[in-house]
């Protein structure tokens, strides 16, 4: 009797202990997926060439679903390519919708693939500049054409300055940096 009952406990002990494990597990998968879904969606929304109101973004194991409406197939393919870069994203499945076919001039795939790079760089150059608690990002323009940074605005002083411009250059597919930043206070 006495080693039955103690089997049954040890059984109830190991069994309550892996089912804690599990759900431990699950909730830092859920934490994960939804900080992937919040730097996602910052991404879209900081993209001035999209309406990221009517782009919603699902998170499972990494993997991010887009749904919802964009302009152009342009549109549709920045969206992709912007949380493709996101940190922590395995896999993205485009699941947005064109709401009116405008009549696109005929582009080359040089120069889409350039619009698509300058709008990613454009993304990822104010991302990390919002970010980055030694910046005042929201002071600071970001302009990208051909590889090209330009930042304007304000910063508070030389050191801010330098850290801006080298997070600029330490990002991928930029090519040069063009300093417009003006030191106040």
């Amino acid at each position: 009797m006495k080693k039955t009952t103690l089997s049954v406990l040890t059984s109830i002990v190991l069994g309550s202990m892996a089912f804690s494990a599990n759900a431990a597990q699950d909730w830092q998968d859920d934490a994960k997926d939804a900080w992937i879904d919040g730097k996602a969606e910052t991404t879209l929304l900081l993209n001035t060439n999209l309406n990221s109101f009517d782009i919603n973004t699902d998170v499972t194991d990494g993997n991010v679903t887009l749904t919802g409406k964009v302009n152009s197939s342009v549109d549709k393919a920045l969206a992709a390519e912007l949380v493709k870069s996101v940190d922590g994203v395995n896999e993205v499945n485009n699941e947005l919708t064109v709401m009116t076919q405008h009549h696109e001039k005929d582009h080359d795939s040089e120069t889409f693939a350039d619009t698509l790079t300058d709008s990613k760089v454009a993304t990822v150059v104010k991302t990390r500049l919002l970010f980055s608690t030694d910046i005042s990002g929201t002071e600071i323009d970001v302009d990208v054409e051909n590889g090209v940074v330009t930042l304007e605005g304000t910063v508070s002083s030389d050191a801010e300055r330098d850290l801006a411009l080298t997070i600029a250059k330490n990002t991928d597919d930029v090519k040069k940096v063009v300093d417009e930043l003006r030191i106040i206070g």
